[in-house]
């Protein structure tokens, strides 16, 4: 296959769907009324299934996890991780500073500590939620220091399986998020503050990116229109204004007042109301509607403000339809958006916003499930791989446990998007993205460059290259934990068992037999050294590249 054919061939294969081979186990799709798959004494999972679930749910399939979810079935298992203990990021290691000016070691410690548990953390679903939130609850590395940013990320993983309306107060209460979009300068104009102004750009975003969207949505996520068939929008500038008005009178803790320089945002505590009133609004207010008595604290304008935003009816479709995109699919269809967005209302308790009703919506919910049987997946089901989910399905593949970490002490990423740093607020692609000539969903496609699949094509034969020694060096795999053993030792043994394990790892267990069948013919015929004197892993690795820079493993479906 040639390289630059592989972005139209993943177009394809997403808008055609997947033609991959069959699981030689029983399905395990079973359906309930409610459109939530049953949990029944009788629920067998297939290899094929749990393989696609452990996509879904985790970083990727391993052996033992793919055992794991065959043996207690996947709605036990999402029990189980919500039971397991949760464990922040250190940050010890980026609080020790002295200076203004982070270290490289500073600046690499939040990357390295997440690619830590990305890859080897037993709370693999609690991970993939906080890898999916921070991509449209965004607060950048792009502006801040490596402790801000690193609380940060601690912010979202411990709100990750608690409540959306939690995850949004700490988030408006975050130094990062004050600093990264500038709710720490939002002042009202006075007499008193001639440089005072205020800043609308957290009250706009709370809106627009974190619970509303800019358009009034249906429960199922499809917008509303007038009666001359134009979209509805959700608020005005003056409801900006307005909320920004709401936001005022918010600082960086000053306690303790001799803190490290490059504390100076009191990264670990949250923001604390001023003191001086002229940093203060204290008039009355209306936001989309509602009417904010003058003279109340920012604590409590804060919190009115927040029951707003998550009983406004688009907040239930809007975050449904992002999760939905992240885990399953990039194109779901209303009724699972809708189904999923009454959880988000009501847990059955009477709770909205509960993260693990919403997950397990999400992950069991038919319309997810029913391609666990290949021979039921539909040509809208799943998802392009974006590059960090390739990369760390691959990295998983082989039992890595944290990030390899080249000759010059960088520890890879995934260099088209890395780890908690798009370029703007608006994250790496937006929910609205669709493929090219196509009317369905594809935002992850926006990511899919020609040195994003040069990358994919070669990432682990450049990761094994030590550009000191000028030549491959193991050691690099080897003390990440990686085991790139059994491939070499099936490569040995023959082709054939080389693509079962090939097959077992990264497809499924059902290898298409046409990527089978290229593998063999350019094993026949390598365009490798071949010598005595060759690395045995320059096969392996060349085919791995090869394979897993196809459609069939390119698109999540």
């Amino acid at each position: 296959m040639h390289l630059t054919r592989l972005p139209i061939c993943i177009f394809g294969l997403l808008l055609a769907g997947c033609g991959g081979g069959r699981s030689s186990d029983d399905s395990a799709v079973a359906q309930a009324s409610s459109g939530q798959v049953a949990a029944t004494a009788s629920y067998k999972v297939s290899h094929y299934a749990a393989s696609r679930f452990a996509e879904q749910a985790s970083f990727g399939p391993t052996p033992a996890l793919v055992a794991e979810l065959r043996s207690k079935g996947f709605e036990r298992w999402i029990d189980d991780q919500f039971a397991l203990p949760l464990r922040p990021i250190d940050t010890a290691p980026v609080e020790r500073y002295t200076t203004r000016t982070p270290s490289q070691a500073e600046r690499d410690h939040l990357r390295v500590a997440f690619a830590a548990k990305a890859y080897a953390a037993p709370d693999q679903l609690r991970q993939r939620l906080l890898w999916s939130l921070s991509q449209w609850v965004v607060a950048g590395l792009n502006k801040g220091e490596p402790a801000g940013h690193t609380h940060w990320v601690n912010l979202l993983e411990r709100n990750a399986l608690g409540n959306y309306r939690t995850l949004l107060r700490e988030a408006a209460l975050n130094p990062h998020m004050a600093h990264f979009l500038d709710n720490d300068q939002n002042r009202p104009k006075s007499a008193e503050c001639g440089y005072c102004a205020p800043n609308e750009n957290f009250a706009r975003e709370l809106m627009q990116l974190f619970t509303l969207g800019v358009f009034k949505l249906n429960g199922d996520g499809t917008a509303q229109r007038d009666g001359r068939g134009r979209l509805i929008e959700t608020y005005t500038q003056r409801d900006v204004e307005e909320l920004a008005r709401v936001l005022t009178g918010w600082m960086h803790d000053p306690e303790p007042a001799n803190r490290p320089e490059q504390n100076w945002g009191n990264w670990g505590r949250p923001m604390v109301a001023s003191t001086w009133p002229p940093n203060r609004d204290s008039g009355s207010k209306s936001v989309l509607g509602k009417f904010f008595p003058a003279a109340q604290s920012g604590s409590r304008d804060l919190d009115d403000a927040l029951d707003l935003l998550m009983g406004h009816p688009n907040i239930g479709p809007f975050v449904a339809l992002r999760l939905i995109q992240h885990l399953v699919k990039s194109d779901p269809s209303p009724a699972y958006v809708g189904r999923v967005a009454a959880k988000f209302r009501n847990n059955g308790s009477g709770v909205a916003g509960d993260m693990k009703a919403l997950v397990k919506a999400v992950l069991l919910d038919a319309e997810a499930r029913a391609g666990d049987d290949p021979a039921r997946s539909s040509g809208s089901d799943g998802k392009m791989r974006e590059p960090v989910l390739h990369f760390s399905a691959l990295f998983r593949g082989l039992g890595c446990q944290r990030a390899p970490v080249d000759s010059n002490g960088y520890a890879w990423q995934a260099g088209n998007q890395p780890f908690f740093n798009p370029s703007s607020v608006f994250s790496f692609y937006a929910p609205t993205d669709r493929a090219p000539g196509s009317n369905l969903l594809a935002p992850e496609q926006k990511l899919l460059t020609a040195n994003e699949f040069t990358s994919r094509l070669s990432q682990l034969a450049w990761v094994r290259w030590d550009n000191k020694l000028k030549r491959n060096n193991p050691a690099v795999l080897g003390n990440a934990g990686c085991d790139l053993q059994p491939f070499v030792q099936a490569y040995a043994r023959g082709v054939k068992p080389f693509n079962d394990l090939l097959g077992e790892r990264f497809f499924r267990g059902a290898m298409p037999h046409t990527l089978r069948s290229n593998i063999e013919q350019q094993i026949a015929r390598p365009t490798w050294d071949t010598t005595e004197t060759a690395s045995p892993d320059e096969g392996p690795v060349r085919m791995i590249g090869l394979a897993l820079s196809t459609p069939y493993f390119g698109v999540i479906k």
